[in-house]
């Protein structure tokens, strides 16, 4: 049995059975993405694994590709042309049985429950040793979730703490505006880059994010994140 498991992870990751054909690295940053590829490609020597440095080219990549097989992709969040929150919700959509894997340095409520809200399957903050980051990511193919610690404490706390909100859920109506404003923080942009996105000032958009506040009666960016995405706008 033990010679049989053996043989099963090494067809794994040789590219036979259920093995990860295609990998997708989402990474602004260089010296960060050439870590990250050496890292997958000990653990999946022979599978084809795509770089890219920005959400325009993770779009070309993902228009490249059809459903079906077995797909992992490492997800940077903050990228200089918007956020890697946009491109797991369109892989999610194209692909859905693939494996997406947020590897990023954030770690607040807001870009935590906008990435899972979007269908990230994992989170994990590079700052982590190396070899423990390869472990969790190593560990998918047991069926275990990479998470980091750190991340998971925060879920559970969080949603422990916000049981009663979730359960309760709202019927307060939002003007169509202010659901727009509620779309985009949801997903973690800022004010500025969400008064950006809907041409209004920044000013204006503060006011609508003070009247989303006020009616929905939330206090934090995380809860206003766990409203957007309990109406489905994430």
């Amino acid at each position: 049995m033990v010679a049989a498991a053996r043989g099963a992870l090494h067809d794994r990751r040789r590219g036979t059975g259920n093995a990860v054909i295609s990998i997708l690295i989402l990474e602004d940053m260089a010296p960060t993405r050439a870590w990250l590829n050496a890292l997958l490609r000990r653990i999946y020597p022979d599978a084809d694994i795509a770089d890219c440095a920005s959400l325009r080219t993770g779009r070309e990549w993902l228009a490249r590709q059809e459903p079906g097989g077995d797909i992992l992709c490492l997800i940077d969040l903050g990228l200089p042309d918007g956020s890697g929150v946009d491109l797991i919700r369109a892989l999610r959509q194209k692909l859905p049985d693939a494996r997406i894997v947020v590897s990023t340095m954030y770690d607040d409520d807001g870009h935590v429950l906008a990435a899972l809200a979007a269908g990230a399957t994992g989170y994990l903050l590079k700052d982590e040793d190396s070899m423990a980051i390869e472990a969790r990511l190593h560990a998918m193919d047991r069926g275990e979730v990479p998470m980091s610690p750190s991340i998971s404490r925060r879920i559970l706390e969080h949603f422990r703490a916000k049981a009663n909100f979730i359960a309760a859920g709202t019927d307060v109506a939002l003007t169509p505006r202010e659901e727009d404003v509620l779309r985009l923080i949801g997903r973690g942009l800022k004010v500025s880059e969400a008064a950006a996105s809907l041409g209004i000032s920044p000013q204006t958009a503060a006011g609508y994010i003070k009247s989303i506040y006020r009616k929905l009666d939330v206090n934090t960016r995380a809860e206003v994140a766990l409203e957007a995405a309990r109406r489905g706008l994430v």
